[in-house]
């Protein structure tokens, strides 16, 4: 054993490159699966902890007054699969009074005596639970208002906010004790009763499905306005980290493969160039067994290095990623399980030993006899056809050696090749994920204006009746440099069976130009008709086409749904004719092509001094999500790319030290050094040519595949126009990036070869 550890120890010590090479894949594999892997498990870590902290709900069900009664609701908690219950507790939708001259969105206010209890235990995030009828507690999703103001409810009492509380159910927005529904329930306030289940088997949507049917089943028809599982708040809390997981997981195949290509051809290089040396081991006792691990060996200790590496890169970073999670449910530190690390690095460990194993077998099949004889020679020729048809070319002898090159060594060129289509299919990946994202996050913020106009930011939809909009919107199409303007009005609504408010936009004009997307459907075009998010459908069960009553203010807004329009929340946009008396309180304005926003906004706000508006650029960022995706997809492309260029390195320096005694004969018949560069940077352009051709189709397929799975884990549809990015001119520069990395990947190997003395070179055999 210890010759077979010294066998070992020359060969890493010798090839360096391939060493170097085989350490540098290995990390970028693990690399990706770690950050894979890791953010899908551990992404879910917090909100399952606090769940089963807090004995989260399985089903929080909502129920009409009218039709049930307390006691009906009591007796479904013995309804079959039901360990728990919790409630009923009246729940009530009410819009507090203007506080400090800020508008109050409707808040889904709770009744509970307190926090505890055998389902929902609420925890407390700050302050104290209410002790009397006009104190509140506020969610820690809600408006962020400090322990100690005063609200005024729509009968006049004013409540004192006392603490700030976490339901991990996300049962409610607030709470208050039992006695305070009397001063809250009034004209205008939606209310009825909450119910609150755990289920003996909830972890898939069909169980929970089934609890459902037979809570449903001891109650009156009619009773139950909505229901909502465990698992579709579960999906929301997690929805930011998951949408990290499919790019990385197509990283991960990447660098996987790339790993199988590199350290295959690493080994069978090395095998087929070391063939006398192994017949010299075998004729010295060493078993075919024995060659083959020692080879496997000399794979693996490089890839241990870098599967180390990579674990570590990996975890390192997915820590901003975890902590935005973390901190959603007041959970710390966390990280990715050690057995998702252990199992990603092992993983691509066995697929390195595999590939090596595989790769070895030729070594140790080896006849000691054939093995000595044969030494370093050349093996059968091939070729010569592709020889003779390059020298007809009318190119430059080198070249045209250079261009035969990559028939003589089949296995090799093939490797060669699915290394540059695999760097090319990632940077044609990654080119069509930023473009995708950028286009998404356009879409998602409806709002490319390059102009706003608005005045006091704390006015409703009401409160600006003296503004004219039509005299508005005459001024704004006026001013030069207008290129497209519409005017809008917002109020938060309530939808019975949903607990938490939603943005009502009411607009004025065309707005189409602004970064809105349509998934399906049409845009409203009539008073009464409205487009909604996809959120909003999946919540009601609503689909385009119904009719839906919204709740806007107090006043009942009935809607029919003439399309999906894409959106990451719950919205309903629609016409300002469609609610009496609402008025556009902002204006969004997009300028002609060289119009400077500063100099525009300045004179607009003089021309609408006298309605009081003021105009100003807008300046809105870059989603922090975004930025992270972006960093970590180029990160990945980079690294990817880097070991695909150093695959093509690591082959042509086989290459040129099999066929280093040819290189001999070229230099002392004449070959000068540049044109040796020549010759080697030719042998692999064509074949980068050819993966560049081949990677960029499979890039773009993988994005084709990646983003909508992408925009699925964040619930979202996408519209067809937010993935169509790539244009002639990009797709022409991506190709020419395969031949770019083979160049990457000559250039030392040439070089070495034009410094290589030619009666060196011949006496190598």
């Amino acid at each position: 054993m210890s010759g077979l550890s010294r066998v070992i120890r020359s060969g890493v010590r010798r090839r360096r490159v391939q060493t170097i090479v085989i350490g540098l894949v290995t990390a970028a594999a693990v690399t990706a699966t770690v950050l894979g892997a890791g953010l899908l498990v551990a992404s879910k870590a917090p909100f399952d902890d606090a769940f089963a902290a807090q004995r989260g709900a399985h089903l929080t069900v909502q129920a009409d007054t009218g039709v049930v009664t307390e006691a009906q609701l009591h007796a479904s908690a013995s309804a079959p699969g039901v360990v728990a219950a919790a409630g009923p507790y009246r729940v009530l939708v009410v819009t507090f009074a203007e506080r400090g001259g800020m508008r109050m969105p409707p808040l889904t206010i709770v009744a509970r005596a307190d926090p505890g209890g055998p389902v929902d235990r609420v925890e407390l995030a700050g302050g104290r639970w209410p002790a009397g009828p006009d104190e509140l507690v506020l969610g820690g999703g809600a408006i962020r208002i400090p322990p100690g103001v005063r609200l005024t409810a729509p009968g006049g009492t004013e409540f004192t906010v006392v603490g700030t509380a976490r339901s991990v159910s996300d049962t409610a927005s607030a709470w208050v004790l039992p006695s305070a529904v009397g001063a809250l329930d009034g004209p205008g306030t939606a209310d009825g009763y909450q119910m609150l289940y755990r289920f003996a088997d909830a972890s898939t949507a069909t169980e929970v499905e089934s609890g459902r049917d037979a809570v449903l089943a001891t109650l009156p028809s009619g009773a139950v306005t909505g229901a909502r599982s465990w698992l579709d708040v579960r999906q929301r809390a997690v929805e930011d980290a998951a949408v990290f997981v499919p790019f990385l997981v197509a990283f991960a195949l990447l660098g996987i493969v790339m790993a199988v290509l590199v350290v295959g051809t690493v080994v069978a290089g090395t095998v087929g160039a070391a063939t006398r040396r192994i017949g010299i081991l075998k004729a010295l006792g060493c078993t075919p067994t024995g060659i083959v691990r020692a080879y496997v060996a000399q794979a693996l200790f490089p890839a241990t290095v870098g599967a180390v590496a990579g674990t570590v890169t990996g975890n390192l970073i997915a820590l901003p990623v975890l902590a935005e999670t973390g901190q959603l449910y007041g959970s710390a530190n966390a990280t990715i399980a050690w057995w998702v690390t252990l199992l990603a690095a092992g993983g691509v460990l066995a697929v390195v030993a595999v590939t090596a194993w595989v790769a070895a077998l030729r070594a140790g099949r080896l006849r000691t006899v054939d093995a000595i004889a044969v030494g370093r020679a050349s093996g059968p020729a091939r070729g010569r056809r592709a020889s003779r048809l390059a020298a007809r070319l009318p190119v430059a002898r080198p070249v045209g050696l250079g261009l035969a090159r990559p028939f003589a060594r089949p296995v090799r060129t093939i490797a060669i090749l699915l290394a540059v289509a695999t760097g090319a299919a990632a940077v044609t990946f990654a080119t069509g994920l930023g473009a995708s994202l950028l286009r998404i996050q356009t879409a998602l913020q409806q709002n490319v204006a390059d102009v706003t106009v608005g005045g006091d930011p704390a006015a409703g939809p009401a409160a600006a009746p003296t503004v004219d909009p039509a005299t508005v919107l005459a001024t704004i199409d006026a001013q030069e440099g207008t290129r497209a303007r519409y005017g809008l009005a917002q109020a938060p609504g309530t939808v019975v069976g949903v607990p938490d408010p939603f943005p009502v936009t009411a607009i004025t004009g065309d707005a189409a130009w602004d970064g809105f997307e349509m998934v399906s459907g049409r845009w409203f075009t009539s008073p009464g008709e409205a487009v909604v998010g996809g959120r909003l459908l999946t919540a009601t069960g609503a689909r385009v086409g119904d009719t839906l009553t919204v709740q806007v203010e107090g006043t009942p807004v009935r809607l029919r749904i003439v399309g999906e329009v894409f959106e990451s929340g719950m919205a309903v946009f629609t016409s300002t004719a469609t609610i009496a008396g609402w008025n556009p309180v902002d204006y969004r304005v997009g300028l002609t092509h060289g119009t400077d926003a500063g100099d525009y906004a300045e004179t607009l706000t003089g021309a609408l001094a006298a309605q009081g508006l003021t105009a100003r650029p807008n300046g809105l960022g870059t989603d922090p999500l975004l930025v992270a995706v972006q960093g970590l997809t180029a990160t990945l492309t980079l690294l990817l790319l880097a070991v695909a260029a150093l695959g093509v390195f690591n082959m042509l320096v086989l290459d040129l030290r099999d066929r280093v005694h040819d290189l001999g004969v070229h230099k002392a018949l004449g070959m000068t050094p540049g044109q040796t560069v020549t010759m080697v940077v030719a042998s692999v352009a064509g074949v980068g040519l050819v993966g560049g051709l081949l990677g960029v189709p499979a890039g773009m397929a993988m994005q084709r595949l990646v983003v909508p799975m992408m925009a699925a884990s964040g619930g979202l549809h996408l519209p067809e126009t937010l993935l169509d990015v790539y244009g002639p001119v990009p797709l022409a520069a991506l190709a020419l990036g395969g031949p770019l990395t083979a160049l990457l990947g000559a250039l030392l190997p040439a070089g070495w070869a034009a410094r290589t003395r030619t009666a060196t070179a011949l006496r190598t055999e």
